[in-house]
């Protein structure tokens, strides 16, 4: 799945994007109370269809069809590329049963695509956003050099993981996908107080969470989403460093982004 901050914090005070900590780093928003069981590991999930909408309203991250939402993204050496994420009009029948929304990521350096992909979502009955797969392609001058990391919920093993809990408490663990092998994501959420800065606006009661992947132990990734937005910032604070910033949000005419994987609009 694709600073100010005191290093003491969450250790990326170098990357200049502003992040305000409230009570000196400690503050972890409201108790936790009792969830629905989230998703664990590799862990089998039995998900009725008939739980699930292609209506994802959850407010830190709302996926309204038309939306389209641009991020800069650079990272360590300074390379620096765009990101669009455009919410589509379109739906999949997954693997597992359940339908879900099409979310299009293309990543652009030097105005050449580079990356290309398709995510599918559904939001259960309580609220929580599901991720069921991905059919992704990596490009090298317009040809494709690799679809890996490419997975549907159903299929060979795969498991469908959560990216938004329905309530967002820190502390929650959850799977966000599993690929064995090849997609193997956590998240665990941290705060929901968090105050945030980025080209697009400041946002306050932002959630903030810490993702991992148990095939690149080594990388680490704080994401941070905005009440009525979804998310406006990533920072990779190990593993390969970097970060990408929210710049602005737009809507699209209906059918704008559904081209084929390599031919974004």
């Amino acid at each position: 799945m694709r600073t100010g901050i005191l290093a003491r914090c969450v250790g990326i005070a170098s990357l200049g994007t502003t992040v305000l900590m409230l009570s000196a780093c400690a503050s972890t928003g409201a108790d936790s109370t009792t969830t629905p069981a989230l998703p664990q590991g590799d862990e089998p999930t039995s998900l009725d269809p008939a739980d699930f909408t292609t209506e994802i309203d959850n407010p830190y991250w709302p996926m309204s069809p038309g939306t389209r939402s641009v991020y800069r993204e650079v990272d360590e050496d300074g390379t620096e590329c765009s990101v669009v994420v455009t919410v589509t009009s379109d739906t999949k029948d997954i693997a597992n049963g359940v339908t879900a929304r099409v979310v299009r990521d293309s990543v652009f350096c030097d105005e050449q695509l580079v990356e290309d992909t398709f995510d599918w979502y559904a939001q259960d009955k309580d609220g929580a956003i599901w991720y069921l797969g991905e059919e992704t392609a990596e490009f090298e001058d317009g040809v494709v050099s690799t679809t890996e990391g490419s997975f549907e919920a159903g299929v060979d093993g795969a498991l469908a993981g959560v990216v938004m809990p329905a309530h967002p408490e820190p502390g929650q663990q959850y799977r966000q996908e599993y690929y064995r092998g090849h997609a193997e994501d956590n998240g665990e959420v941290m705060r929901t107080t968090e105050l945030v800065d980025v080209p697009f606006g400041h946002f306050d009661d932002v959630v903030t969470t810490r993702d991992t992947s148990s095939i690149e132990p080594d990388v680490v990734e704080y994401k941070f989403y905005a009440p009525g937005v979804g998310p406006v910032m990533t920072v990779d604070v190990a593993g390969a460093l970097g970060r990408e910033v929210l710049l602005s949000v737009e809507t699209v005419p209906p059918g704008t982004g559904t081209a084929p994987l390599g031919q974004p609009d």
